[in-house]
């Protein structure tokens, strides 16, 4: 399947081409390679029009050679990403590539090292790129600047692997198998963040680098709907922790969906936690919400995908947000082998070196370090029928009683309800549970928290449990 520059970008010409002239002088006299004139290069480079805000654009076309990355691709690429770099402009990505340009040899393959200096030279500059890949995406091109992209969509049904089909074939002996190499699998493997049909990828590139509003979170049917909760507060912490897990609550990803205007999805592949590119109130936040509903236990792959959202925002300059419901991470053997104690230490490294703004929410039940990778924020709040504690009370009678049935007891030891949270000066605090009251509490909390106050809160609190 072959792919072309849509329609859509025809209708949004370049305001400005950069280097049509460049051509290559076929450096290595390949035989019966004759170098395309400079126009007739697969690819184009210039700035567009994105909803009234300028951004660089590079378009690499299928049918023009295969779409193929040699010198003059290159350095075009190169090129771009610096002007860009310069003028501090987002870059946006339209690709369909066979990969290297076997014709220019080592001349083409250096191309991928120095594209993705040139995205990284763009990146530590705090611009944000965004690329759609079409059919095909594959060889070097994938496995440089095309992947390097903050945010990545992929058109459905497009052929998107590092090797080709026929290379998959002459090096393993046969040929992939129908459900590999595809944009669906991309996407199920986290490796894009969304499917987008041709005549919406203009549309999703423009709310991908925050030039237009993206679409509100869609929550899954059948899940709760209640904004408020107005239950009378319950007497002991047992009731609390039953309180907190019941069904009707609403989990992170409600809570997203009600606090925010606007998703843009950073994809993974653990239903346990989602991400996004979000707005609050016309600013945008980098949102991280624990779904309970989907998966109670996060595993190894959630937490990654929590570092990739918190290092996009401290990169982009953004606030987070984090959305904590879970009684604990996934203890599996599987998941131990996958290193979830490594990935949660990874994730409070992440939160701890952000130099942006950070928020977190406890909506339900917060358990144990799994619930504390997202919670090491500089401000910390807790719906008022949320809980926290050290650990699951029946993994922790399990652990100091070797019986799950006192649970109840070791949860009131625990001192794990809100109110207690609140004034062991663990949590900053306790919000009424009212969409819109909490929404307001979290925008200023946003808008009051300092980067390094998440270490001050636990600090105070640790002074305070020293003996005197």
């Amino acid at each position: 399947m072959t792919a072309e520059i849509a329609p859509a970008a025809e209708a949004v010409p370049f305001v400005e081409e950069w280097d049509a002239e460049l051509c290559s002088a076929d450096p290595l006299d390949f035989p019966a390679y004759e170098s395309p004139a400079a126009a007739d290069e697969s690819v184009r480079t210039g700035v567009v029009d994105l909803a009234g805000t300028p951004a660089a654009l590079v378009a690499c076309r299928f049918d023009r050679h295969g779409g193929t990355m040699g010198v003059v691709a290159g350095e075009r690429i190169v090129r771009a990403f610096r002007r860009a770099t310069e003028r501090r402009l987002p870059v946006v990505e339209l690709v369909a590539s066979g990969g290297a340009r076997l014709q220019e040899g080592m001349f083409s393959l250096v191309q991928m090292g120095r594209t993705a200096s040139a995205v990284a030279d763009h990146a530590a500059a705090g611009l944000i790129s965004a690329a759609v890949l079409r059919s095909p995406t594959t060889g070097g091109v994938y496995a440089s600047w095309a992947s390097l992209a903050d945010v990545r969509a992929a058109e459905p049904s497009a052929t998107i692997g590092f090797g080709g089909p026929r290379v998959v074939a002459q090096v393993t002996g046969s040929y992939p198998p129908a459900t590999s190499h595809t944009a669906e699998s991309a996407h199920a493997h986290g490796l894009v963040d969304a499917l987008v049909p041709r005549s919406d990828q203009w549309g999703w590139l423009t709310s991908a680098v925050g030039a237009a509003p993206a679409p509100p979170l869609a929550v899954p049917h059948g899940r709760p709907t209640v904004r408020r909760h107005t239950e009378a507060d319950v007497a002991g912490a047992w009731a609390a922790v039953t309180r907190a897990r019941a069904a009707h609550r609403a989990s992170g990803l409600e809570w997203a969906a009600w606090l925010t205007d606007g998703w843009l999805e950073l994809r993974g592949t653990d239903p346990g936690v989602r991400a996004g590119i979000a707005t609050l109130d016309g600013g945008r936040v980098l949102v991280i919400a624990m779904d309970r509903h989907a998966n109670p236990h996060p595993g190894p792959a959630a937490f990654r995908l929590a570092q990739r959202a918190i290092r996009l925002a401290g990169r982009l300059g953004l606030p987070v947000l984090t959305l904590v419901d879970t009684p604990g991470a996934d203890p599996s053997p599987p998941s131990e082998a996958d290193g979830v104690a490594a990935e949660i230490a990874r994730t409070l490294l992440a939160l701890a070196e952000l130099r942006t703004a950070s928020v977190g929410l406890v909506v339900g039940e917060g358990g144990s370090g799994g619930a504390l990778a997202l919670a090491h924020t500089d401000r910390l709040l807790l719906l008022r029928g949320a809980v926290f504690s050290v650990i699951g009370p029946e993994a922790g009678a399990a652990v100091l009683y070797r019986d799950a049935a006192r649970a109840p007891e070791l949860a009131a030891s625990f001192r794990l309800t809100a109110g207690e949270l609140a004034r062991a000066g663990l949590v900053d605090a306790v919000l009424d549970e009212d969409a819109a009251a909490v929404r307001a509490a979290v925008t200023s909390a946003l808008g009051a928290a300092r980067p390094g106050d998440r270490t001050a809160r636990p600090t105070r609190a640790t002074a305070s449990a020293l003996a005197r």
